[in-house]
């Protein structure tokens, strides 16, 4: 659930950073990270050495690492632009994961992105997009025929953002994952916002919804309890955020919440009485990592990833 250790593991796979000196090996068995130090760089000299390798057609999953050096404000511009430059080369690429950056190199709420769209349209066969870090963050063409899981994690996210998701064309879409942050990082999205996304239409095929890491996760619950999404939905993750009895009692009663397969709450304020009524309905909840006191108010609760 952290973001403070680099990934080890993606789709299954062992994640290994690439080096110019070693080749990419064998995309069948481990998953290239292309990053640099923050002493090293520039980020585009690796990523030459990468698509310049001889294996590069055979890679499915890829990892972009940090990138931006000694420079925190560089955004991810150049990074997509040399993935698009590179796409006809990658034709099996189906999963990137554009800023596996750790606190430790950059916060996420200081990992400036850009817009994904090109990616998009560069990689016909993607099933997989993830990205990290909200500043500049936009998918402004989101359309895709084969895309089914779809993560943005931020420590504050932009409604436009939202805004554009509710006019996205992914039909496979089947996993989607928002972190929308706190208000003193650029999250700025409403329980209302979410209306088109949790009528169930724009996404008809969603089993997945993450609304997570949010300072409104009570609101969040209320806003889901009775939505028409809730009638397919398998999973619902309010994990990473402030959620509360106020927003667990509000799921618990509307009959549609027991329909879940699980309910995931990590980093969470909710008594054990509440905890054993949402037991008691039936729903699978995980609700480890408890983040405080239940009896605090909203104003002392804290998101799991802000800065």
């Amino acid at each position: 659930m952290g973001i403070y250790e680099n990934l080890e593991e993606f789709c299954g796979k062992p994640v290994v950073d690439f080096d110019p000196a070693k080749g990419i090996g064998d995309p069948s068995k481990r998953v290239p990270r292309v990053r640099i130090q923050w002493d090293e760089g520039p980020w585009e000299d690796r990523w030459r050495a990468f698509s310049q390798d001889s294996k590069i057609g055979d890679v499915q999953e890829l990892i972009i690492g940090f990138w931006s050096g000694d420079d925190p404000e560089m955004g991810s511009a150049q990074v997509v632009q040399c993935l698009v430059e590179a796409a006809a080369r990658m034709p099996k690429l189906k999963s990137l994961f554009v800023g596996d950056v750790t606190s430790e190199e950059n916060e996420i709420s200081w990992i400036y992105q850009t817009d994904l769209s090109p990616l998009l349209v560069a990689f016909p066969q993607l099933e997989l997009l993830r990205a990290r870090g909200g500043n500049g963050l936009a998918i402004t063409a989101p359309k895709h025929d084969r895309l089914k899981t779809l993560i943005l994690e931020t420590g504050g996210l932009d409604r436009s953002i939202v805004q554009s998701l509710c006019k996205a064309k992914f039909p496979a879409l089947e996993h989607l994952e928002l972190w929308l942050g706190e208000e003193n990082y650029g999250a700025n999205v409403k329980a209302s916002d979410l209306t088109p996304i949790l009528s169930g239409e724009v996404f008809p095929n969603l089993t997945y919804l993450g609304l997570c890491n949010s300072e409104i996760a009570d609101e969040i619950a209320a806003a889901v309890a009775d939505a028409p999404i809730l009638e397919k939905l398998e999973v619902l993750d309010l994990s990473k955020g402030t959620l509360s009895d106020d927003g667990c009692n509000a799921l618990l009663n509307f009959p549609l919440a027991t329909r879940l397969k699980k309910l995931d709450i990590r980093h969470h304020y909710v008594s054990p009485a509440c905890l054993a009524r949402l037991e008691k309905a039936g729903i699978t909840v995980d609700a480890s990592d408890r983040a405080g006191d239940y009896e605090e108010g909203p104003e002392d609760r804290y998101i799991f990833c802000g800065e």
